[in-house]
């Protein structure tokens, strides 16, 4: 039996998973989740640099995940940085202060490798898999497709799309004016027809990670507060989909934030809702069943393999 830290450093947020990992049952079973919004991608579509506000929220969260792996006896700490981290000019000397402040070594993964360990993670735990499936991962600064079997992916894309990164490169303001709307679907929809053809296969079967799907989950069902227990495997159809966008299309921040959307997403949601939309009626996906695991869980995965020796 070995415990670990996966943390995953996103665009828009940092998650950590401590699981008990047992190479003998090939078993895996988590002991502690936390979230922390931390938007290291601010401007970084922009400037391609992560600046010394980005860092500094980054070195808070890393001392945090760092004293609390320690609170609970981790034996190893995983950590893996993507889309923010993978664009920015200054990842290097991101990474050694991290290393320096938390003792904590982030590896920067290529988007094929986010996509391929999210794919994993997705369904980890998860009963009734189907032979063919997709995943899709939207995030901060992009967003993973990804289709295979268990075990085996098959098709993999890392698109240039993100809720922090278009929000920060399309919108001026909350609700956006109808030409900044448009030009965003436009954005969307040319990266998606060029890439989504090979998984009309897996279109029956699709699983989604990450904020803006685990946020529309929670919203779907009239919760205030994130429930883990009623958001994961929510079967969200696009109708509710479409009718959240349609509400947030004429939402003010403020009025986002009501609806029980935490400040560090809220201003990101309609971007990432909007993605999600158009992914599902260009795919022509009628339901996607919400995970609340993901690139932690591949990661933890991976280790689990790594230590029956099988990679």
């Amino acid at each position: 039996m070995k415990r670990v830290s996966c943390i995953d450093i996103g665009t828009n947020t940092a998650l950590l998973l401590i699981a008990d990992l047992d190479p003998a049952a090939c078993s895996m079973q988590p002991v502690y989740h936390k979230q922390t919004i931390v938007r290291l991608g601010k401007n970084v579509d922009a400037d391609k640099e992560i600046d010394q506000q980005g860092l500094q929220r980054l070195i808070n969260c890393m001392t945090d995940y760092r004293q609390l792996s320690d609170e609970h006896a981790s034996q190893t700490i995983i950590a893996a940085g993507t889309s923010a981290l993978r664009d920015a000019k200054n990842r290097t000397e991101v990474i050694e202060a991290i290393e320096h402040a938390a003792g904590i070594t982030i590896e920067c993964i290529s988007g094929k490798e986010e996509a391929d360990l999210t794919f994993g993670g997705a369904v980890a735990g998860m009963t009734n898999i189907p032979e063919l499936f997709t995943v899709i991962d939207i995030g901060g600064g992009s967003t993973e497709i990804t289709m295979g079997s268990p075990g085996a992916v098959t098709e993999s894309v890392s698109l240039d799309i993100g809720s922090v990164r278009l929000t920060e490169r399309l919108f001026t303001t909350l609700p956006p004016p109808q030409n900044e709307f448009d030009a965003a679907k436009s954005c969307i929809d040319q990266l998606l027809t060029a890439n989504i053809i090979p998984f009309f296969a897996a279109r029956e079967h699709v699983y989604g990670v990450a904020g803006t799907l685990t946020t529309i989950a929670q919203v779907s069902q009239g919760l205030k507060q994130f429930d883990a227990l009623k958001v994961h495997n929510y079967p969200l159809t696009y109708v509710e989909v479409h009718n959240f966008l349609e509400l947030l299309k004429k939402s003010s921040l403020e009025q986002i934030i009501e609806l029980g959307i935490p400040e560090g997403r809220a201003d990101v949601i309609t971007m990432g809702t909007l993605i999600l939309h158009q992914f599902m009626r260009l795919l022509g996906v009628a339901e996607i069943r919400v995970s609340i695991q993901g690139l932690r869980f591949g990661l933890a995965q991976r280790e689990l393999l790594r230590l029956q020796g099988n990679i």
